[in-house]
């Protein structure tokens, strides 16, 4: 049975990363671009986004190669979104060295008629005013999973409780939780979220994993334990694009098995600068990688028995 179909709006970038591991420079990035290449290993994406006119062709052939329908990503005249960073030597703190917008900054996201039929729909960590513009242009009864980042949480936050109204699976990170919710427990934060409207909350805990929540459940999902941490960049959307890609199979998969097929995807970007850890990943391996984890979700259960 063909896998679902999955449409994403997000950010396709040039990033300049410093971490302790190395440097790069002008490197295909954005979060539409790491959700795409994850997603992709599983099913179809239909990408919305803007690039300029000296968006590098070698970024077009990579998501076209992997299957991504660029028709709806719009090429404008003027430069492409650049972001640049640099990380501390623990990978845990990072520094925003610029953020030149480009033509993102005028951005306005078109669906073509055949991309409002997707059965999946990921709204990336993009402005909610452009998220909401989006959900307009869908039909009713859309699934619809969305992410966001502290930025909007300070600037666009009554926006974004539309966005989280409006979701039917609602991402962000444990900083963001307890930032938008004014609680410092995460089980109080997802309580808090679930309330406004998503069936399911998900917040990602970086190296400490992901918390799933829904009405009548909590699961906390540890991170692969082999990874080993080059640079973090695109982990979370990787995440979302490994989570969409699960729920896009025409099987039986619980949502605790979508997240772990997640935490697996994640773990190679992580592996490598930019984009370089997740093009090595493969549907065998990152389900060899979910295997681990399950594994150390099993020990985990064992020894709470025990401690019981």
């Amino acid at each position: 049975m063909n896998p679902k179909s999955i449409l994403a709006v997000g950010s396709i970038a040039l990033d300049t990363l410093e971490t302790p591991l190395g440097k790069r420079r002008d490197i295909l990035g954005g979060s539409a671009t790491f959700f795409a290449v994850a997603a992709s290993l599983f099913a179809p994406v239909n990408l919305i986004g803007v690039v300029g006119t000296d968006f590098p062709e070698e970024g077009w052939q990579l998501l076209s190669d992997r299957g991504v329908d660029l028709s709806d990503v719009q090429r404008v005249d003027g430069k492409t979104f650049r972001w640049g960073a640099r990380y501390s030597s623990d990978l845990n703190h990072r520094e925003t060295l610029f953020t030149d917008l480009g033509v993102f900054e005028n951005f306005q996201p078109k669906v073509s008629e055949k991309n409002r039929k997707a059965d999946l729909v990921y709204l990336g960590n993009i402005q909610p005013s452009l998220q909401l513009a989006v959900c307009s242009e869908l039909p009713p009864g859309s699934t619809i999973i969305a992410d966001t980042m502290n930025l909007w949480i300070d600037v666009n936050r009554e926006e974004l409780r539309g966005v989280v109204q409006k979701s039917d699976i609602f991402l962000l990170n444990d900083e963001e939780a307890v930032q938008f919710t004014g609680q410092t427990d995460l089980e109080d934060a997802a309580d808090s979220l679930l309330r406004a409207g998503p069936s399911t909350v998900i917040i990602k805990q970086g190296q400490n994993g992901a918390l799933l929540a829904t009405e009548n459940s909590r699961r906390h999902i540890p991170v692969y334990p082999g990874a080993k941490v080059v640079d973090p960049t695109g982990a979370g959307d990787s995440f979302a694009g490994g989570l969409l890609g699960q729920l896009a199979q025409q099987t039986e998969n619980t949502l605790e098995e979508a997240v772990i097929m997640a935490a697996a995807t994640a773990s190679y970007t992580v592996e490598g600068l930019g984009l370089e850890g997740l093009l090595k990943a493969t549907q065998e391996g990152i389900q060899r990688r979910a295997g681990a984890i399950l594994q150390r979700m099993d020990e985990r259960a064992i020894q709470q028995g025990l401690r019981l």
